[in-house]
């Protein structure tokens, strides 16, 4: 390699982000890590760049900074500043990596000590632009659950003033509709705010004991009448102790709560609820001893295609059914968060017609996970 061609890769080298070089014939001359990462194989010097970077508007953009005499200048993308002397800037989805990333491309001059040629650096916009993708849908699903219920009750409203003004039995019945939007709209805006909190806690560990059989003792009490109600059997197993772990008592509180509650609700056909407890003497994700929770039940179940996205917010298996039995879409969204918080891992098993079973698995030790 020569001089000029090892200043270039030197230089390379001090960018953090993916940064390939040119020389005036629009050849490879300086690859850094980050650029071998992406673009993958350590071959990318001393060969044409179109055939590193596949993308017309990258290289028609590498072009008119090695030659804006015999070139035209790109076109000014509206989302980044104009073009300037020997400077392009460009948005565009590439393939790296074994797949498409969205990525903000600056083609700059090769400084001139170091020789004729181009810089490409390339940023990857990807998560940014799927952080973007999430907060939309995020506000739109809001507005939908939020719409639904405040259009039916502004319709009833305008019944109960005008053809059942005077209709009593409308009217009760009017009012009983209009609680239950009223109160599954608090229950979203409780949700919302308790997702907001955790969400915010999350990168902050628990720094409280709590001990974890007492505390599922607990929440099964409080939830026995409910059980009764829906004709379902409890067993337990292992709960009978005490166990201290690492953890936030009302925040694990209310994962266990949301967890019995949905087995009661869509686990409940089964007439069985199982909370049992066990040590794991090493959980090789949390390097450690740790402590599982399972929630089992033997209702319908669930397909497998929809078990990978059971956490994602205002994710339904049956949209219509979960808004009947009161549901926001965002309990095991907030489990989920809860359980990162503490450090551990959220597993789901099941499959249609053999049951559900929920198993949160705590460290033992604050030192771990």
């Amino acid at each position: 390699m020569s001089g000029p061609h090892r200043r270039a890769s030197d230089l390379l080298e001090g960018v953090p982000v993916p940064m390939l070089a040119v020389d005036d014939k629009a050849r490879t001359i300086g690859a850094n890590r980050a650029a071998v990462a992406l673009f993958g194989g350590t071959d990318l010097l001393n060969r044409p760049f179109v055939t590193v970077l596949r993308h017309p508007a990258v290289v028609a953009a590498v072009d008119w900074v090695l030659d804006p005499d015999r070139h035209p200048a790109p076109p000014p993308d509206p989302r980044l500043p104009a073009p300037i002397d020997g400077v392009a800037r460009l948005t565009a989805v590439i393939g790296a990596d074994g797949r498409d990333i969205s990525a903000e491309i600056t083609v700059a001059r090769l400084p001139s000590v170091l020789g004729r040629g181009a810089t490409i650096a390339v940023l990857d916009r990807s998560a940014a632009e799927e952080a973007d993708q999430m907060r939309r849908d995020f506000v739109a699903n809001v507005s939908h659950e939020l719409k639904t219920p405040l259009t039916a009750m502004i319709g009833f409203i305008e019944t109960l003033r005008g053809p059942a003004r005077d209709d009593a039995r409308a009217r009760a019945r009017f009012l009983d509709i209009m609680e239950r939007e009223a109160a599954r709209m608090n229950r979203l805006v409780s949700d919302l705010l308790s997702l907001s909190r955790v969400q915010a806690e999350e990168r902050r560990r628990p720094l409280e004991r709590v001990d974890l059989p007492l505390l599922l003792r607990g929440v099964l009490a409080t939830m026995d009448n409910a059980a009764k109600a829906a004709g379902v059997t409890v067993e337990t197993q292992g709960i009978a102790g005490s166990q201290v772990v690492p953890g936030d008592s009302d925040q694990l509180v209310q994962v266990f709560q949301n967890l019995i509650e949905n087995a009661l609700k869509y686990g409940g056909t089964g007439g069985y609820l199982g909370v049992s407890m066990r040590r794991i003497d090493h959980e090789p994700l949390l390097r450690g001893p740790a402590w599982a929770v399972e929630i089992r039940d033997r209702g319908e179940g669930i397909e497998g295609m929809h078990l990978p996205r059971l956490t994602e917010r205002f994710y339904r298996v049956d949209t219509h059914r979960s808004r009947a039995q009161g549901g926001t879409g965002l309990g095991l969204a907030i489990v989920k968060h809860i359980v990162n918080r503490h450090r551990g891992r959220l597993r789901i098993d099941s499959s249609k017609g053999q049951g559900s079973a929920f198993t949160v698995i705590l460290p033992e030790s604050a030192s771990r996970g």
